[in-house]
């Protein structure tokens, strides 16, 4: 049954838990063991296993698709708590330029088998921000039958999940869970670029940094008429399909140059052709009217992106999102329309108990996002807390309590109540 949303207040006052990761915060017994594993496809992933001076019969997992979290601020908490962490880098840690989640999963699923081999009774799924798509999407793909999960990718490469071992975790735990890579770049990529290899091209009636069209500087904010969100809205998909059909292009005419090669019906340079993977530039990425116009979906969160402060400068640097991707990374992980790693599509699939945590002061998740995805989770048993904290957990004003240190106290309880059954 679903527990109504509760918000667990800051704690103003009390001492907060350190978001800095320096190793003398972990327990002196703690065991730290650093993994290579081997995928079923043959590629390697890392991972470093933290175990407390205790034996644990449960071990909390971590990942994202994008980035390194063997030092992510839960660690040492739940450490403390007296239960194991498992924290994984994927083969495109820290270059999604290549990054395709559908070998992700493979990731995942090769972190799952070598706890299941340890002995661990209870494996769950902490997924933080991107982590959160991609834990889903393994959940759902790891409760279905081999035969009904997904076969190829968004670009029609052939992905051998069938095949692989896929251990199902226990429990899931969704923590700033933005709606996946896509949709999230879905929502913040600028529609006004008229030329895709012209960073500073703009129709006017569309840029949401003119002022003509709503927008203002903080603390004022911007003001956009619901006519123009609307027409921004569909403008947003009607540049992300104009990139997902160059992207399909561009492996067609690489697959094309590939069978000519070897039928010997093309010339020399189609060896050259079907070799070369080509690069798609995406700019102007930070660009979602919520940002700025802080009645649009509203929360606890401050003028800003998860970008920068002033997305009208950031929407034009060189951190956005999916700036260099091959075509199928566009599609597979960058594409609102094509990717399979959606948090509402994973979500549907996913039946076993689910704790969803969704922090007020988010800058990069709004209350929109949050209720979407809980009206798609298909489990029964299903947690929403509302933690005081920016997208990251820190907290939103001097003297409140992280909230990291709420989210540890807030996963433990839920975990050790459910694996106590």
């Amino acid at each position: 049954m679903s527990a109504a949303p509760a918000r667990v207040p800051s704690g103003r006052g009390r001492a907060a838990l350190a978001t800095d990761w320096y190793p003398a915060s972990l327990l002196e017994k703690t065991a730290v063991g650093p993994r290579t594993l081997i995928t079923h496809d043959g590629e390697v992933s890392r991972g470093v296993l933290y175990e407390p001076g205790t034996a644990s019969r449960t071990v909390f997992c971590l990942m994202h698709p994008r980035q390194d979290l063997q030092r992510h601020p839960l660690i040492p908490g739940l450490l403390a708590a007296g239960h194991a962490v498992w924290a994984q880098t994927g083969r495109e840690g820290g270059n999604d330029l290549r990054l395709v989640h559908e070998t992700a999963l493979l990731d995942v699923a090769a972190g799952t088998e070598f706890l299941r081999e340890r002995g661990f009774e209870h494996i769950v799924l902490i997924g933080h921000s991107g982590g959160a798509g991609l834990y889903s999407f393994y959940t759902e793909q790891s409760l279905a039958a081999p035969f009904d999960r997904v076969a190829r990718t968004p670009g029609g490469t052939p992905v051998r999940l069938a095949e692989a071992e896929m251990p199902a975790p226990d429990g899931l735990v969704l923590v700033a869970p933005h709606p996946g890579q896509g949709r999230l770049l879905l929502s913040m990529i600028d529609p006004s670029v008229t030329d895709e290899n012209d960073p500073f091209s703009v129709e006017l009636d569309l840029d949401p940094y003119h002022p003509a069209n709503g927008f203002g500087e903080a603390p004022e904010g911007s003001h956009y008429p619901a006519e123009f969100v609307e027409r921004y809205r569909r403008a947003q998909h009607e540049r992300v399909a104009r990139i997902d059909e160059r992207a399909r292009d561009l492996i067609d005419g690489q697959l094309a140059a590939r069978k000519r090669f070897k039928s010997g019906s093309g010339d020399p340079a189609d060896r050259r052709r079907g070799v070369l993977t080509p690069i798609i530039t995406t700019y102007r990425t930070d660009a979602d009217p919520r940002c700025t116009d802080l009645r649009l979906d509203p929360s606890d969160r401050p003028y800003g992106s998860v970008i920068g402060a002033r997305p009208s400068v950031s929407n034009y640097g060189v951190t956005g999102f999916g700036r260099l991707t091959t075509p199928e990374s566009w599609l597979s992980t960058w594409s609102g329309l094509s990717s399979n790693a959606a948090l509402v599509r994973s979500l549907g699939g996913v039946a076993i108990p689910t704790l969803t945590i969704e922090f007020t002061g988010d800058c990069s998740v709004f209350p929109g996002d949050v209720q979407d995805a809980l009206a798609a989770l298909k489990a029964e048993d299903s947690t929403h807390l509302r933690i005081w904290a920016d997208h990251f957990g820190r907290p939103l004003a001097g003297g409140d309590e992280s909230g990291i240190a709420v989210t540890v106290r807030e996963v433990v309880a839920w975990t050790e109540e459910r694996m106590s059954r």
